[in-house]
């Protein structure tokens, strides 16, 4: 009982209600649209990556793994061939780098261990803003010449979650600029499939969930930037 009392005392009340809210809204979908198992397995688990990432902890990791094989199986079915290839050939690896590195990075603030971040300068926002935009043009032609489902759009969101992921293994602020743009352009991706197939509806409420907590994650970062900073 003592060990659970210490980890919701690691919570605030931002981050448990929008926890609460967004699995009480999947459930209550998963049943009134008979989604699939799986797709809501993919999205409560990466919910719970998400909001670990913006709270700095080394088991968001572990929670993403099961959502990168959950949630490539329905973007497979649902022929997003780019975050299929981006979760299974990218973010499996990834992950294992970014534990190594987040664990290498950690400092001890009252018994705690609390993640070291940091963020770009202006020279290097700009080079990996413009890398980004072309390497979106030229993988947007690729997944287009496979006959993808919203060729540009997925090439965006792949594109971006890629630069995002590297910003997050180097524990850069910079990265949640990049998760927003992609969680916007993912909710229009899946949007299309439910109100084209009626299917997914959780998948979709997963990536609605994934913005609000970006927008917390950055908020939560600067101040762990501004923290880190003065000690």
């Amino acid at each position: 009982m003592k060990k659970i009392k210490n980890i919701l005392n690691e919570w605030g009340t931002f981050e448990l209600i929008w926890l609460v809210v967004f699995t009480a809204i999947n459930l209550f979908l998963f049943f009134a649209w008979h989604d699939t198992i799986i797709g809501l397995v993919a999205s409560l688990t990466g919910m719970l990556c998400v909001v670990l990432t913006a709270k700095g902890k080394i088991s968001s990791f572990y929670f993403g793994l099961i959502n990168i094989f959950t949630y490539s199986y329905v973007a497979f079915k649902s022929a997003y061939y780019g975050d299929v290839m981006l979760n299974m050939l990218y973010f499996l690896p990834m992950t294992f780098v970014g534990i190594y590195y987040w664990k290498r990075n950690q400092k001890l603030n009252n018994g705690n261990k609390e993640l070291i971040v940091s963020c770009l300068k202006w020279k290097d926002k700009t080079y990996w803003f413009t890398l980004s935009v072309l390497s979106i043009i030229l993988y947007g032609l690729f997944l287009q010449f496979l006959g993808g489902t919203l060729p540009f759009v997925d090439s965006l969101t792949t594109v971006f979650s890629i630069v995002a992921t590297i910003l997050l293994t180097k524990r850069l602020t910079d990265q949640w600029f990049y998760w927003i743009m992609v969680d916007v352009f993912s909710i229009v991706m899946w949007a299309y499939i439910f109100f084209r197939d009626g299917n997914d509806i959780t998948i979709l409420v997963m990536w609605c969930a994934f913005l609000v907590n970006a927008l917390y994650g950055y908020y939560n970062w600067k101040k762990m930037e501004k923290t880190n900073a003065t000690s």
